[in-house]
């Protein structure tokens, strides 16, 4: 009897401490700093734990966004400072340079290979997915290599990898009519191969750039950039194959990206801009909150991490937790720096 009420005396505190969570932010630093770095703007970055108190962050930089000499860009976090950024890719394709995009870092559960998916082309309407290797946690990197013909690779935030080491890639496709669809990209041999999944695309709801999260039941579930001035998902209750329709959270949404994680605690974490559309694409990214779930549909904002003025903007957020706990959250800062953020 005693075990039985000490067992449901841990689930009330676990839900407790669940409902109570407030992050605290435990680090706050740009990664580089402006002058200092050979590129005007950066953008679009992604972070990877790579071991014990060692992080990996990449983002893409250049004179500014779609300029062909726009390149990949990596720094180290180690003994608690970031190193100098070096490039790692670039947009040279034969005898002709585009510019590259929306880096993303991966890294299966059962491989050694720290994984680099990015994209080359002159704009999201046109451009291919490519891949690259490290078998020494970014320290070298193997020549770049095209996806297969329509596989795009995650837009944006990282793949999901279900317990049986299935890949799920977030990933999305802008038409030169500037129709958005969200779409999932299923792998079952670490990559080798892939088939696409779409998300009810026979909606007219526009969404972009997904992330991946699942819950206790097993269902998956995609929260999307869109178009409707709300985050928007969509849940799988077959390991992504097929998706239900489109739900709008109760968060805003200024036509701008987000990612959003499982926590260790079984809450879901977002980081996302609370504000509406404007009537340019740029505006509603003064504001980065950060908001946590239960259910993954409703969420309460728990922590501002900018309130600037117009004319800022802090997006495209990126969102881990490491081992030991702590959560990193990197984001673009004024396309000048990319901003780390550690929680506990």
């Amino acid at each position: 009897m005693k075990q039985i009420i000490s067992f449901f005396t841990v689930i009330l505190f676990t839900c407790y401490s669940c409902k109570t969570y407030k992050p605290q932010i435990v680090s706050s630093q740009q990664i580089f700093q402006e002058g200092h770095v050979d590129f005007k703007q950066c953008h679009a970055s992604t972070i990877q734990s790579i071991g014990k108190d060692s992080l990996l962050a990449c983002w893409f930089g250049g004179t500014h966004e779609s300029n062909p000499d726009v390149v990949i860009w990596s720094s180290y976090y180690a003994n608690g400072k970031w190193q100098t950024p070096v490039q790692i890719a670039d947009g040279i394709l034969a005898d002709k340079r585009y510019s590259t995009w929306n880096p993303v870092l991966y890294q299966h559960p059962n491989s050694d290979s720290l994984c680099l998916y990015y994209k080359i082309g002159p704009n999201p309407r046109e451009w291919k997915g490519y891949v690259k290797y490290s078998p020494d946690k970014g320290h070298h990197w193997s020549a770049a290599q095209a996806l297969p013909d329509g596989i795009l690779g995650p837009i944006k935030n990282k793949p999901f990898t279900l317990p049986n080491g299935t890949i799920l890639s977030p990933s999305s496709s802008e038409s030169k009519e500037e129709i958005w669809k969200a779409h999932v990209e299923i792998s079952h041999d670490r990559g080798k191969t892939w088939t696409i999944h779409p998300i009810q695309p026979d909606t007219s709801i526009q969404v972009i750039q997904p992330s991946i999260v699942q819950h206790k039941d097993g269902r998956l579930q995609v929260l999307c950039r869109s178009k409707e001035n709300k985050v928007m998902s969509a849940f799988s209750a077959d390991q992504g194959n097929s998706w239900g329709a489109w739900q709008a959270t109760n968060l805003l949404n200024p036509n701008s990206a987000t990612d959003a994680i499982q926590l260790n605690n079984g809450l879901f974490m977002i980081v996302y801009n609370p504000a509406v559309a404007g009537s340019n694409w740029w505006e509603g990214r003064t504001k980065l909150h950060v908001a946590t779930s239960e259910d993954g549909l409703h969420w309460r904002d728990k922590l501002i991490l900018e309130d600037g003025v117009q004319g800022d903007e802090y997006s495209y957020p990126t969102i881990i937790q490491d081992k030991s706990g702590l959560i990193h959250i990197t984001y673009t800062w004024n396309r000048k720096s990319i901003k780390h953020i550690v929680l506990k």
